[in-house]
């Protein structure tokens, strides 16, 4: 009998680990989760097949204040923070909040670049986990959310893609984007985070 009870409350606690916690299900965050001075900064390198680096450099965002108004500085554009955390009423839209484990969505984008060429994106996505992740700017709790489509535009491109994202709720932002486009590959990584005391 006092077996069979160990054996019961073992399957019961391992039930529990399978299950969906709370901690598990990530809203969107708000415009009160940010605060000035909170500062991200990611390397980037795309390189081609063949060797040839398109692109190598640095990517940093910080929240400044504007008018007293949050806001968030994207190279030489400052977005407002009320953007960033509006909902997104899109049906097909980048992030589908709540984040869990398991959710899948299609993804959707068209885009104009500043030299006129249109172009769209078409990706089924997918999260396939929540774990810890380490990358060069410490260990994160993040969701390895998964993309997989088409990139076309006007001048006649177009690729088959697969990105993978982990996104940290902790710090409202992606630690790792690795993104494949036929003969292309790039990778963004977060070398640090800091926020103010």
């Amino acid at each position: 009998m006092k077996g069979q009870i160990i054996i019961l409350f073992a399957l019961v606690m391992l039930g529990a680990c399978n299950s969906p916690t709370k901690s598990d299900i990530t809203q969107q965050p708000t415009l009160a989760d940010y605060q000035i001075g909170e500062k991200w900064v990611w390397k980037y390198k795309g390189v081609t097949t063949e060797g040839e680096v398109r692109s190598d450099g640095e990517d940093t965002r910080e929240i400044v204040s504007i008018n007293g108004a949050l806001g968030m500085t994207i190279g030489k554009d400052t977005i407002p923070v009320t953007d960033i955390v509006k909902k997104d009423e899109s049906k097909t839209p980048k992030y589908a909040w709540p984040l869990q484990v398991g959710k899948k969505w299609k993804y959707e984008n068209n885009w104009t670049s500043q030299d006129g060429t249109t172009g769209s994106q078409s990706q089924n996505a997918e999260i396939l986990s929540y774990q810890e992740e380490k990358v060069r700017a410490g260990t994160f709790m993040a969701y390895t959310i998964k993309y997989t489509g088409k990139t076309t535009n006007s001048r006649g491109y177009s690729a088959t893609e697969e990105e993978v994202w982990l996104y940290a709720p902790v710090i409202k932002n992606f630690i790792k984007l690795t993104q494949s486009q036929d003969d292309f590959l790039y990778i963004e990584e977060l070398i640090e985070y800091s926020k103010p005391e």
